[in-house]
């Protein structure tokens, strides 16, 4: 028996893989899903998107659905921060201040990109969950944490329904972009806050 026989050969290792360019792969994903919705989206149209060999993603991703799952979570590390919420002393104010151009645009975005998974969350409880976390749920977030500082100050009611409250504001947004096909603008923004949101709120703007 010779000095190498019984020993088990340690596998050969192949190529390590290259995840610096996944963002740029994950938001080609978002800007095709957006365009075509899911059942449009090909990996093909991914990768030439992102000017990636497709041998890469499909490496990488080996079906379009976790390709989609993955750029979904991946808009969950663009979130609001929370911690950093601006706090005017009025809800008005904090809710004035979120009016910021680039996240007019990241709100519609998302919007398109909802749009366009919507055939594909009734098979893919993973994905609506992920969607829901990523795309409704920041500013939802966001709105919560305004309408309880409010609460605190007096400003409304102890009662108010901070639930349905922090929603009025998605909502509204939502059926602009997905139902009439308009953008969004600081105008209807703020049409929103002082025409509807503050008065479900029991507050009156002068």
């Amino acid at each position: 028996m010779t000095q190498t026989e019984g020993v088990e050969a340690k596998p050969r290792l192949g190529r390590k893989r290259d995840h610096t360019r996944d963002p740029k792969i994950l938001d080609a994903a978002l800007d095709v899903l957006s365009e075509t919705g899911y059942d449009g989206m090909t990996i093909d149209m991914v990768a030439a998107r992102a000017k990636a060999g497709k041998a890469t993603l499909y490496r990488r991703w080996p079906s379009k659905s976790e390709l989609v799952l993955d750029a979904v979570v991946c808009m969950k590390s663009r979130d609001i921060d929370l911690d950093a919420l601006p706090d005017t002393g009025t809800l008005r104010g904090d809710l004035v201040a979120m009016i910021r151009p680039p996240s007019i645009h990241d709100s519609e975005r998302k919007l398109k990109v909802m749009a366009g998974i919507a055939s594909m969350i009734a098979r893919s409880p993973e994905l609506a969950a992920a969607a829901q976390e990523a795309l409704v749920e920041p500013r939802a977030s966001a709105n919560r944490i305004f309408f309880r500082r409010a609460i605190d100050r007096g400003e409304i009611p102890a009662d108010s329904a901070v639930e349905r409250l922090c929603m009025i504001g998605p909502a509204m947004v939502a059926y602009r972009v997905l139902m009439l096909g308009k953008p969004v603008d600081r105008e209807f923004l703020i049409w929103t806050i002082d025409g509807v949101i503050l008065p479900a709120a029991g507050l009156r703007t002068s």
